[in-house]
């Protein structure tokens, strides 16, 4: 591949992983002021606040939706065009990358599916329906957060990055995996809305890392993708 392809493929990802960072922010502080956190703890609240706040609940998931393909487009093109010291490795995180992209986007059909449910949140049939679709949603979106955290140990290992930003990757991954962490200390009872809240702000530095990178990648282009 020649250096101008390899600049190309370096924006692209940089732009796709921009993107992704921008969606993702947006949702999030569009969902977590209007309550729509959708924590199955308790699936009737969750249907009377999406039945009462729809329009706010479809834009959120949109953005989440494009936020989590953006990051699917990125980890494709990494996994494409591996270059850099240890292609072996950028190949493998956008591997990584790519299917916390899938695991995401199926996150958010389940939770698509809220929306027709909530068309009576009265039923307790539907509330039934929607605690197994909230509890699937959530656990996905769980191997999501696990997959991005290897990602990202695994793009700072192979990545040619400057000593500070790999750094940077490895402690953005430790608190990722400390995200991912939280539902297990909770047992059977499950997570409550303040610690998926938590869980929400442990995610942030991998968010940010990768828009760090995703600037680099568009502004420096190092042979990375």
């Amino acid at each position: 591949m020649s250096s101008t392809d390899h600049r190309s493929a370096a924006r692209l990802t940089g732009a796709l992983l921009l993107s992704s960072l921008f969606a993702m922010l947006a949702g999030v502080a569009l969902v977590l002021p209007s309550g729509l956190t959708l924590n199955p703890a308790d699936p009737a609240a969750v249907l009377t606040v999406v039945n009462a706040r729809v329009a706010s609940h479809l834009i959120g998931l949109g953005l989440d939706v494009v936020g989590w393909l953006a990051l699917l487009a990125a980890g494709l093109v990494m996994t494409t065009r591996p270059t850099g010291h240890r292609p072996q490795l950028v190949s493998l995180a956008g591997g990584l990358l790519a299917c916390a992209g899938l695991a995401g986007l199926l996150h958010d059909a389940g939770n698509l599916a809220l929306t027709q449910l909530a068309a009576d949140p009265t039923d307790p049939a539907a509330a039934m329906v929607a605690w197994a679709v909230l509890l699937t949603a959530k656990w996905t979106v769980n191997l999501a957060g696990l997959l991005w955290a290897a990602a990202t140990v695994t793009t700072a290992l192979g990545a040619p990055l400057p000593p500070a930003l790999r750094r940077a990757g490895v402690i953005a991954a430790a608190s990722g995996l400390a995200a991912v962490l939280l539902p297990w200390t909770t047992g059977i009872d499950g997570p409550s809305a303040g610690l998926e809240q938590l869980g929400y702000g442990l995610h942030l530095p991998v968010m940010i890392w990768y828009g760090a990178l995703g600037w680099r990648l568009i502004h420096d282009n190092p042979a990375l993708a």
